[in-house]
């Protein structure tokens, strides 16, 4: 029986960025299917399945930009982290940021990584599948 795919949502305003990463997960050899939300408002839809969001699966995993509009990062995160039904799911934080007061205040409201986005599409690839390798080979994730 094959596995079921990772369903991991990306949360990230920048079409470029959203493409990288799509660009990234295809070199993966695990089953994933990727979702995207552009903001943090479509995001805490998505989780919450509401609207156009209905039918959206609940993610194993969370790629979470910081510096959005209408609900940025902080806000999304602080949110999921607070709501019994989704504070299990592990977000990654994946963001521009090295700045140590956005690394502490990310850990502090609950992130389970934060990693900056390298520049050069060759090491963001490698990030990528590091995380995935580590998120969804090595840990066991909760079924919710």
């Amino acid at each position: 029986m094959a596995s079921p795919a990772f369903e991991i949502l990306i949360v990230d305003d920048n079409p470029d960025d959203v493409e990288l990463t799509r660009n990234a997960f295809k070199q993966s050899k695990l089953k994933v299917n990727l979702h995207t939300a552009e903001d943090g408002e479509e995001a805490v839809d998505f989780l919450h399945q509401k609207g156009a969001f209905a039918q959206a699966p609940q993610p194993d995993l969370i790629f979470l930009d910081l510096n959005m509009p209408r609900k940025n990062g902080y806000e999304v995160l602080a949110e999921v982290k607070q709501d019994d039904k989704l504070k299990s799911i592990p977000i990654v934080v994946m963001t521009t940021s090295d700045a140590q007061t956005d690394i502490i205040k990310s850990y502090n409201l609950g992130c389970n990584c934060y990693a900056t986005k390298p520049v050069d599409f060759k090491t963001f690839c490698n990030v990528i599948r590091q995380i995935e390798e580590f998120w969804l080979t090595v840990v066991k994730l909760p079924k919710l």
